[in-house]
């Protein structure tokens, strides 16, 4: 016998797992210093800031995921979305440490910088493939025209932030403008090509976005 899959667990445990990863961010943080010791090390504040920052928009993405998908659920999806909660508790680390080097706090080679961007790059790629194929799935198995067009929308929308971190690990890999920032400053794409995207999608399909 099929049973019926919870989404409410589903969402539970990957709620439990961002909270985790924010934990993770606040214990590395060694809250054990003086209020003053802190003080002096402002920096650390910074690179927390847009550490939890950047969970809280993972989470945005993933929260309207199962807003637009209208919690559809079933075993790929969840191999996706397990998939994307254990790449998001890896990725807090690298992003932390990209942050640290941009900021002058930790002293790297350039070409310990470029495995750095790599590393990052690759998490970037995995959770956006994560959530691509997520889509995707749910496109497939939507009956309604106007939300599988929707769905289809952000497959190949998030397709694009998977090309583009596919794209910084090349020019972090061939060590291309390491020194000035080359392979994070790819991620500008980002905006255009998305732009690109909305505006085709828009034409091809007027009366249903």
């Amino acid at each position: 016998m099929k049973l019926p899959h919870n989404i409410g667990r589903v969402e539970a445990l990957s709620d439990g797992v961002f909270a985790f990863a924010a934990t993770l961010m606040v214990v590395s943080l060694d809250l054990n210093e003086s209020w003053l010791d802190m003080a002096d090390k402002g920096l650390n504040l910074i690179t927390f800031a847009v550490s939890f920052f950047v969970l809280i928009g993972l989470w945005t993405v993933h929260y309207n995921y199962f807003r637009r998908s209208e919690g559809y659920v079933d075993y790929v999806i969840i191999a996706f979305n397990s998939l994307l909660l254990f790449v998001i508790l890896y990725y807090v680390f690298p992003l932390k440490s990209l942050i640290n080097s941009w900021l002058g706090k930790e002293r790297i080679t350039m070409e310990g910088l470029a495995d750095l961007f790599q590393w990052y790059s690759l998490g970037f790629l995995l959770i956006f493939l994560c959530f691509s194929l997520m889509y995707r799935r749910a496109y497939k198995k939507s009956k309604s025209l106007s939300r599988s067009i929707n769905l289809l929308f952000y497959s190949r929308h998030f397709a694009i932030y998977v090309a583009v971190g596919g794209l910084s690990i090349l020019v972090a890999h061939l060590e291309i403008g390491i020194r000035y920032g080359i392979p994070g400053f790819i991620y500008v794409l980002l905006g255009p090509l998305c732009y690109l995207h909305a505006a085709h999608f828009q034409k091809k399909y007027p009366n249903i976005l």
